[in-house]
Parts: C-alpha cells; sequence; structure tokens
C-alpha cells in the first residue's frame, strides 16, 4: 500500500532536516519522490527509442596548446560510492588499483603531473559522500600541495531509503548508516551549485568542468577535448564509446523517436522484456563513460533558471536494506544519472572516444583486467591498454560465488593477477586458486565442481 497523503514524503523530509540536508536537496528529493508516487516509473521502452547515428571520433580532433586549452579547466571527480559491489563498505578511490597505488593515488597524480608539465591552476574537486569524506581527507592529507587555493571536495546529499510498499523511509536500528543512499551522481550538479563551489570557481575564472567517475583511469583531461568545447562553444559534451559485449549492462545513448531528442537509458530503466533488446551492443552503438564535459557558466544559468534543481528522470533501484544481506528489508532507492542532463542543455554534443579512455572498475572482473599486464601506468599517471591490446580488452568473467567480495578475490590470485595480454576470454566456473605469473593465451574456460589449484607459472590456452 501506498503512503496516504504524503505521509511517507513528509516523514522522509523531516527526516533530512534532522540530519542537516539543505532545503535545495530536499526539493530535488521531494519532485523525485512525487514522481515516484505519480506512478513514474523510469522505465523507458526499446520500441520509442532508436539508435544514435555516426558522432565525432577524438581522433578527428586537431591537436591543441595544453597551456592554453586547460587554461580554464576543474577536473571534478565522483568520490561518493563505497566499494559494495565488491563486499565492502569502505570508499572505491582507496582499493587498490595498478602497481600498488590506489584510484585516489592515481588521480592526484595525474593532476599534479598536468600542474607541473603545463603550469596550470588545474584545481581536483572530489564529490563525496557522508560514508566516503572522513577516509577520502584522511588519504588526502598525503598530498598538501593540492589545494591550489581552493577547496578539494564538497558533499553529495543523502536521501532516506524507502519501504517499497509504504514508500515510508525504512528503519534499521541494527545499522542505522544503512537507512541512507546516496541519490545518485545526477546530484553532482545541484550539489556543486548548493555548496557554492561552482560561483567560487567562476569567481576564480574557470570555465569548464570535466566530470567522471574516480573509478574510470582513463578519463584524463585532454587539451584537444577541452579545445573542442571552447572552440564550437559546446555547453555540454558527453564521451561515448563504441559497444562491446562487456558493455552490456551499461547505459546507452539512443534518440527518442517522438521527438528526435537524444537521451541515456540505464538497466534500471528497462522493462524485463526490453532487457535482451538492452543488452544488443551493436544496436545501441554508443555507451555512456560517465566522462563529461559542462560549460561552467551555462551551468549556472540552468540551476539558476531550475531553482537550483535540474529535474532529470528518476530511476526507481530496488535493493535490500543491507546490500549484503539478500534477506534484509526490499527498499526503493531514488537516483538519478548525470549522463542524463544532456537532455537539459540545448546543443548537448557527444564524442566517440577509444576505450583507453573508458577504464570503469565495478567488479572484480574488472580488477583483475585493470591489474594485469593488458593495462599500464604511464610517468604521467595515466592508466592506457599496452599497444597490442588497444581497442581489443578480453572478457573475464569470474564465478561470483568465490571472486565477488575482494577479499575473496585477493585470496584467489595471492601472486597477483594472470597475465593476460594474449587472452581473448577468460570464464572461471567453480572455486580456482591462481597461482604467482599465470598466462592466459586465447579463449579458457575453467570449470570445476572441486577447490582446484592453478600451478606458478602455468600456461593456460583455449
Amino acid at each position: 500500500m501506498m503512503a496516504m497523503s504524503g505521509e511517507g514524503l513528509r516523514a522522509a523530509e523531516e527526516k533530512m532536516r534532522g540530519a542537516g540536508q539543505p532545503e535545495a536537496a530536499i526539493l530535488a528529493f521531494r519532485r523525485a519522490y512525487e514522481r515516484l508516487e505519480g506512478g513514474e516509473s523510469g522505465i523507458i521502452s526499446s520500441d520509442a527509442l532508436e539508435p544514435v547515428p555516426d558522432v565525432p571520433a577524438l581522433g578527428q580532433l586537431p591537436p591543441a596548446d595544453p597551456d592554453q586549452a586547460l587554461a580554464e579547466v576543474v577536473v571534478i571527480k565522483l568520490n561518493g560510492g563505497l566499494a559494495t559491489t565488491m563486499g565492502l563498505r569502505g570508499p572505491k578511490s582507496l582499493v587498490q588499483a595498478k602497481d600498488g597505488k590506489t584510484f585516489l593515488d592515481i588521480i592526484v597524480g595525474q593532476t599534479l603531473t598536468l600542474r607541473r608539465r603545463y603550469g596550470i591552476r588545474l584545481p581536483l574537486l572530489l564529490m563525496n559522500s557522508q560514508a566516503t569524506q572522513a577516509d577520502t581527507e584522511a588519504a588526502l592529507a598525503r598530498y598538501p600541495e593540492l589545494g591550489a587555493g581552493l577547496e578539494v571536495s564538497f558533499l553529495q546529499s543523502m536521501i532516506p531509503k524507502l519501504e517499497s510498499e509504504s514508500l515510508a523511509p525504512v528503519s534499521w536500528p541494527q545499522a542505522p548508516e544503512l537507512e541512507w543512499c546516496p541519490p545518485g551522481h545526477g546530484d553532482v550538479y545541484g550539489a556543486l551549485h548548493r555548496s557554492g563551489a561552482l560561483d567560487r570557481l567562476l569567481d576564480e575564472g574557470f570555465r569548464y568542468a570535466m566530470i567522471s567517475n574516480i573509478d574510470n583511469l582513463g578519463a584524463w583531461v585532454q587539451p584537444e577535448i577541452a579545445a573542442h568545447l571552447a572552440d564550437r562553444r559546446i555547453p555540454y559534451l558527453m564521451e561515448a564509446v563504441q559497444g562491446t559485449e562487456s558493455d552490456r549492462k551499461g547505459g546507452h545513448l539512443a534518440g527518442r523517436r517522438s521527438d528526435g531528442q537524444l537521451i541515456l537509458r540505464e538497466i534500471a530503466q528497462t522493462a524485463p522484456q526490453d532487457e535482451e533488446s538492452f543488452r544488443d551492443y551493436r544496436r545501441w552503438r554508443y555507451y555512456n563513460t560517465n566522462s563529461l564535459w559542462v560549460d561552467l557558466h551555462v551551468l549556472a544559468e540552468t540551476m539558476s533558471a531550475s531553482g537550483g534543481v535540474l529535474d532529470l528522470p528518476v530511476i526507481v533501484n530496488r535493493k535490500t536494506v543491507d546490500p549484503r544481506d539478500p534477506t534484509s528489508s526490499s527498499v526503493i532507492q531514488l537516483e538519478s544519472a548525470m549522463g542524463a542532463a544532456i537532455q537539459s542543455f540545448p546543443g548537448a554534443q557527444l564524442l566517440c572516444v577509444p576505450r583507453s579512455r573508458f577504464v570503469p572498475v565495478k567488479t572484480t572482473n574488472d580488477l583483475l583486467v585493470l591489474r594485469s599486464d593488458v593495462y599500464r601506468l604511464t610517468d604521467e599517471m595515466v592508466v592506457q591498454p599496452v599497444p597490442e591490446r588497444e581497442g581489443q580488452l578480453p572478457f573475464v568473467e569470474l564465478d561470483k560465488r568465490f571472486y565477488r567480495v575482494l577479499e575473496e578475490f585477493e585470496a584467489h590470485f595471492p601472486g597477483g593477477a594472470p597475465s593476460l595480454r594474449q587472452a581473448n576470454r577468460l570464464v572461471v566456473d567453480g572455486d580456482v586458486r591462481f597461482g604467482a605469473g599465470v598466462v592466459i593465451r586465447g579463449s579458457v574456460h575453467i570449470q570445476t565442481d572441486e577447490p582446484l589449484a592453478i600451478e606458478d607459472g602455468a600456461v593456460l590456452t583455449g
């Protein structure tokens, strides 16, 4: 039964005020809640969409002078996520990513290297959540030079998880922190505005922001893209990649048949009967990388005109209140995707980028590829595929029973990731422990009903 007479909404708003959430964040939540209560599911039918035609490619852009192109650029990284998908409750940015360095270490290293090389200010701002703020600040203490005269973080809001039936805020006394969730990375625009960070950046003379996930180590501020925005006066640009098998569950771009508007569709916005279509990466050719470039002047005007709230499509995410306990109470999380704002900026454009700019780590499958010899960490602290694997990464699928949780994953690869430089596929079904220096060649499928140990130095071929 739905909450009657707005009781659930009132209770949620009171809970947010009690937790010190700003009124603009409460307004954004209210609008999402009212759309949910009004029956909006966020579902987008495949029949209502058509594929996006060809778009410009990064390789077609002319060279740019870095010190000029990046002079008015700021980097914003989304750092609100915990590694819950991998069974952790700490910031994903503090997980070791490559060569013993965390995601945060690498992002900071990129920023400081570009500053020194080109004599630019290049602020780095992290959008933290309540769950990541303290641990991240402690980790950043190692980099006192990072601030460059500006704050290095701002907070996203937090909203109550809702009981699936009543839509009232869920109560979970044994772990009250689990009663809350972030409202999705679509909150970045509102959080930047209400925190005052947007105004401060404009006052300091910055014009463009590159926004990306902190777990995508390929997303660095390439000067050619910044110059492209300035030359073409593009208000909003989304980096997109051509889809592969690994992108089947990613958000893809499509044209709305009714008016031709470019939109983003996520898996949570897909009806069960459309899931097969959603996974057709050959049809939906362009996939969102969650790397966006925004004209800060246009963003400020857009936020002011909308009362500080962008009405992005609501994503109704159904989960359990404790992500680690599938038997805990069923809840709804109201979220929004920052890429969905593409429909809020007239003149927004796409740019097709190579896979080297899209290295997301959502699961331990992705982490294994990142840690392997398929990728290298350059002196500039940029993570890139080795030349022979550019545009053709191996497909990895590890048995969730034994590899989903990070500590179990680490225990199964005590000697480090196997060599995947010559691999096409690695699929593991069962409890398999890999020794040091294992080499995978071609397509390898390991299936076992009993625990299996792969000896040091073994070469496995399809």
